[in-house]
């Protein structure tokens, strides 16, 4: 993940080299950070407590929901990595990242969406860990899930990471400055309006991000429509399997399962991330629910499509432009960037870089808000309860807990730009395999927790525990335990899969014996 935001970094250094381009970088910018400031404030105005802080007042409107579900769910990955990997593998890799995730995701929107609103409305839960605490009334539970939401702190550094790389090439800064500026502002307006700010903030980023998604995907269809009889052939002569729906040769995406069924698993469970699924927390109604799935349906499609990208650029960009300048090798991660600096203008080029900086804030701060709350109210409240020396009425709970939130805030953005500074090369590999992990963890008492009025305890802990366990230990052994696997164990998608099928499997038929046993 840094070395492709690092190799966007450097093109845009390329670009940005003359005085009027870095000129209108810096006033783009400027822009985006007054626009942004505003909304903050706004959201600073709604926000008058902990609940508020956390996931708002239920007033938010669905069309504002399903734009901020689509911009947080998709970041500069979507925009600058993925094509890549459509460059390589052709189709398969588009039916894995796109579609099967697309769809997966969907199915599982819909399924959880609706009874974790009405359930969490019942329970007063504000987020994933309290809904799972309160569901299967367990206190151990909850800060089970508390404690691994803690790693989405690995996200965050990868995130502000890679926002600074892009702005110092953009801008012509240090990466101390870079950092301190991303730090300062998102914190900042994070800090001041939590859930709103989030939501707000987000509808500006989101538009941005569909306006440049439909420059994009327009400049394909253009291209199509001029050559579309040599797009086909030059696609064949590119590679042998570039449009078959298998990929043979394909190192990641080279049979049915790694392709669809793995890239349709993981999608469901993405949903179970902590600022996505707490988005049904936003409104009221399961009316309202309905249209922001929708209108996440249309704005997220529209982001998918940027991964056709990676056919274009067998047309539109010489192949030798593709390799490494320093040592001459083949680098997929260059296929989006040297794409749209051979089809658009710099000045338009300048424009795209602003917007990928807006789609890394609009992930980012809905890391912030989960992980500030998370902590504060299913970390900091429980053990407040245990080792209090007085009893808290709710209402102090409440004020405690928003001070937490932003006291986790501030200890976030020191951490980050600690580690920031000198960040470890690893990090971006734990960022990929780890966020699958802990949404595995999450998917049996999430899906377990909706499908069924009674619930074992029991049985959802050994479900989260398996599914995850099996994740990592496919991931990281796999290859060792089972050396002529079918299995493509590199992939983390294919790992997530088989932890979804081996874990969730008897989670769901335990709880089906244990329901029809109480009835």
């Amino acid at each position: 993940y840094f070395r492709s935001l690092k190799d966007f970094g450097s093109i845009t250094l390329t670009s940005a080299k003359e005085d009027g381009i870095m000129t209108l970088a810096w006033i783009l910018f400027g822009l985006y950070l007054i626009g942004t400031s505003y909304l903050g404030w706004l959201g600073h105005r709604k926000t008058d407590g902990f609940s508020s802080f956390a996931i708002g007042k239920g007033d938010l409107s669905p069309v504002v929901v399903g734009v901020t579900l689509a911009a947080s769910t998709a970041s500069a990955a979507t925009f600058i990595i993925n094509p890549g990997f459509v460059y390589v593998d052709g189709l398969a890799a588009f039916m894995h990242l796109g579609i099967a995730v697309y769809l997966g995701f969907l199915l599982m929107l819909w399924i959880l969406s609706f009874r974790f609103r009405r359930m969490g409305d019942e329970m007063g839960a504000l987020t994933i860990p309290d809904w799972i605490g309160k569901r299967y009334g367990s206190q151990g539970f909850s800060i089970y899930f508390s404690i691994l939401n803690l790693l989405g702190f690995a996200f965050v550094v990868l995130l502000v990471g890679g926002i600074s790389i892009v702005m110092q090439s953009l801008l012509g800064i240090s990466n101390v400055a870079a950092l301190l500026i991303t730090l300062i502002f998102v914190t900042s307006y994070v800090f001041l309006g939590g859930t709103y700010a989030h939501v707000f903030t987000n509808m500006l980023q989101g538009s941005l991000m569909i306006g440049v998604s439909i420059l994009i995907v327009g400049s394909g269809i253009v291209l199509m429509m001029k050559d579309g009889s040599d797009v086909t052939s030059q696609l064949e002569a590119a590679g042998p399997h570039l449009l078959d729906w298998i990929n043979p040769e394909g190192k990641l995406f080279n049979n049915f399962f790694s392709i669809y069924i793995a890239g349709f698993c993981i999608g469901g469970a993405l949903v179970c991330q902590p600022h996505i699924l707490t988005k049904a927390l936003y409104v009221k109604t399961d009316k309202a629910v309905k249209r922001y799935i929708w209108v996440f349906t249309i704005v997220y499609f529209l982001f998918t499509l940027l991964l056709l990208t990676g056919f274009w650029a067998h047309v539109a960009v010489p192949a030798e432009l593709l390799n490494d300048p320093q040592t001459g090798q083949f680098r997929q991660d260059l296929v989006m960037t040297t794409y749209l600096q051979q089809v658009f203008p710099e000045w338009v080029f300048t424009v795209i870089s602003i917007v990928l900086l807006a789609a890394a804030m609009s992930t980012l701060d809905g890391l912030l808000v989960g992980i500030s709350t998370i902590t504060a109210n299913d970390l900091v409240l429980p053990l407040l309860d245990r080792f209090r020396r007085r009893v808290y009425s709710l209402e102090e709970k409440m004020r405690l807990a928003f001070r937490a939130s932003h006291v986790v805030l501030i200890l976030i953005a020191i951490f980050t730009f600690w580690i920031d500074l000198n960040p470890p090369k690893l990090l971006g590999i734990f960022g990929q395999v780890g966020v699958y992990g802990l949404v595995l963890a999450a998917v049996p008492p999430l899906l377990v927790g909706v499908l069924f009025k009674k619930a074992s305890l029991t049985i959802v802990w050994l479900g989260s525990i398996l599914s995850m366990g099996t994740h990592f230990g496919l991931y990281f052994l796999g290859d060792q335990w089972f050396p002529n696997s079918p299995f493509t164990f590199s992939n983390p998608g294919v790992t997530a899969a088989l932890g979804i099928l081996i874990g969730l499997s008897p989670t769901l038929i335990g709880s089906l014996i244990y329901k029809n046993s109480k009835t």
